[in-house]
């Protein structure tokens, strides 16, 4: 018997779990909502969706569905969650988990308090590339982790254009919200500081009230430090959609992932590219790469009762780092990353 999945967002990512759980031999999509019922209509319409719904609620408060999959703008996660769990769903859930670290905290009580599946999507964990520098830093190939430097920088026609809630969010939330859950799981340690400055200028000129570029660093319980750069106003002209890599030093050795061009270089008459095809691609009409496998193990965690690959407390402990970050952008102090403890809620 299939696991029936409602998608909740219709959107760019939303329209990619729907194709590919309507591709999955154990998991069948039977409703999509959206904000805007035409977006949801359209998605049902494309990918054979039995259901179209204005309302999100129908899909969490239904009893013909078994998990939901939330893709909603970043700081529109929590109600759809809180519904779907008290409701006896499993969550699967787009990053970050939340944008409010009181929410994170209501979110990881609710998912033990129901032992329901609670995946977040933070797909880059499923790169091999990523994968195989965890297992060599836990190897002790490059000795003890020493410090980090992650950059994730969009063009600017993601704040203009991709998404059109970039004054709801910042770059940091948006992308080093996955750098932050890479390094975090490579050093194996606990963030407890951060300090943070940002610029903004380019974007609140266009009317778009948000930071062009961010720089934090924050310090682990272990001794490491890491940097994480983030920003969203590279010229369109640049080859890729985002300029992205993460270098990690340890104690004799280091790992350097460079994920701006992803192994193919293209050039044509009007263009210089380098295509993005490792998290997602078209592959003999059949989506494949890192995010299918998050969603494919998301699926197994069900199936076959396993813990989820990210959980609730992987995802929290993002959003305390980021909420650590905004809080000394607004300061310029260096903030605590707050732990989760029962007294949290």
């Amino acid at each position: 018997m299939k696991i029936r999945i409602g998608v909740i967002g219709a959107g760019i990512m939303g329209q990619q779990y729907v194709r590919i759980y309507q591709d999955h031999p154990y998991a069948e999509v039977t409703a999509v909502a959206a904000k805007h019922l035409n977006r949801a209509r359209e998605a049902a319409a494309r990918f054979n969706v039995p259901l179209a719904t204005g309302d999100w609620h129908t899909i969490t408060e239904s009893a013909d569905i078994d998990a939901v999959c939330i893709a909603l703008p970043d700081d529109e996660h929590f109600a759809a969650t809180q519904s779907a769990l008290l409701n006896g769903k499993h969550v699967l859930l787009e990053k970050p988990m939340t944008t409010s670290l009181p929410e994170a905290d209501a979110i990881v009580a609710l998912a033990e308090a129901t032992n329901l599946k609670v995946q977040v999507a933070f797909n880059h964990r499923w790169l091999a590339p990523y994968h195989q520098g965890k297992v060599s830093i836990a190897n002790g190939d490059i000795g003890a982790p020493v410090t980090s430097y992650a950059r994730k920088v969009d063009t600017i026609f993601v704040p203009t254009k991709y998404i059109n809630w970039a004054h709801q969010t910042t770059p940091a939330w948006f992308l080093s919200c996955h750098d932050i859950d890479l390094v975090t799981w490579f050093f194996n340690a606990e963030p407890i500081e951060a300090h943070a400055w940002g610029v903004r200028r380019v974007l609140v000129a266009q009317g778009i009230d948000t930071y062009d570029v961010i720089q934090a660093q924050v310090r682990y319980d272990s001794g490491a430090i890491a940097t994480f750069e983030s920003g969203w106003i590279y010229p369109n002209t640049f080859p890729t959609m985002v300029d992205s890599f993460i270098s990690v030093i340890g104690e004799h050795g280091h790992l350097h992932f460079d994920r701006k061009r992803e192994s193919l270089e293209m050039s044509t008459p009007t263009a210089f590219t380098y295509p993005k095809t490792f998290l997602s691609a078209d592959v003999f009409g059949t989506l494949r790469g890192a995010f299918p496998s998050c969603l494919d193990d998301f699926v197994n965690a069900i199936r076959k009762d396993l813990p989820p690959a990210v959980n609730v407390h992987d995802g929290r402990k993002v959003t305390a780092v980021l909420t650590a970050i905004h809080e000394s952008l607004a300061t310029g102090a260096n903030v605590p990353v707050q732990p989760y403890t029962k007294e949290s809620l």
